[in-house]
């Protein structure tokens, strides 16, 4: 009997021992659980915030040294260029020549007008000021000479400048006026001349 009962012991210890055994393995496969689904939640919320971030966050002092690099800015100012010929072309009363010379015209007094002529940024920046004195042809490439980009917006007006004048068949008139306007375009933009102010105009 007492046997028995020593044997009957030695059973229900085996079978709290697997129990506890049990109830261990099945902590440790919920614990696993629980953590690799804190895992994927904190993956799902670092995606959300760098998707939320795309084309937000930058690390630019001035954002103007780098926006004529940003991705497209080249194909929309073709295609900005493109258009607005299109435009000139579809009014009845315009010739072709008039309508190229416009278009060169236009084009050159925007470029001036926005790279050479506003200074400053549309926007405050932590560099104590030094842009408010420079022209956005002055802060592209934080002054850096022939950049892709400056070669790119110098090239642009003289192949337009070469349209006209081909399609004008080198008229006097429309010949000057291309001519002046790419001059416009053109002088401002010889490294030399970077931050000169002829006869103090545009200093303040």
């Amino acid at each position: 009997m007492t046997s028995d009962r020593s044997l009957l012991d030695m059973t229900s210890d085996r079978s709290l021992l697997d129990m506890t055994s049990d109830r261990s393995l099945l902590d440790m496969t919920s614990d696993r659980s629980l953590l690799q689904h804190d895992v994927r939640q904190e993956s799902a919320r670092h995606d959300v915030r760098a998707n939320m971030n795309v084309g937000v966050a930058h690390s630019e002092v001035n954002p103007n040294t780098r926006v004529m690099n940003s991705r497209g800015i080249w194909l929309t100012y073709a295609l900005g260029v493109g258009l607005l010929h299109i435009v000139l072309l579809s009014i009845p009363f315009f010739s072709v020549p008039v309508a190229w010379t416009l278009t060169n015209v236009i084009h050159n007094l925007g470029m001036y007008v926005f790279l050479h002529a506003v200074k400053g940024t549309p926007f405050e920046t932590p560099d104590q000021g030094k842009a408010r004195l420079l022209t956005h042809w002055e802060q592209l490439d934080y002054g850096v000479q022939f950049t892709s980009s400056r070669k790119f917006f110098t090239i642009s007006p003289i192949i337009l400048y070469f349209l006209a004048s081909f399609y004008t068949k080198y008229d006097p008139t429309h010949f000057m006026l291309n001519t002046a306007s790419l001059m416009s375009v053109l002088i401002p933009k010889v490294p030399q001349l970077h931050g000169v102010r002829i006869f103090g105009i545009n200093k303040y």
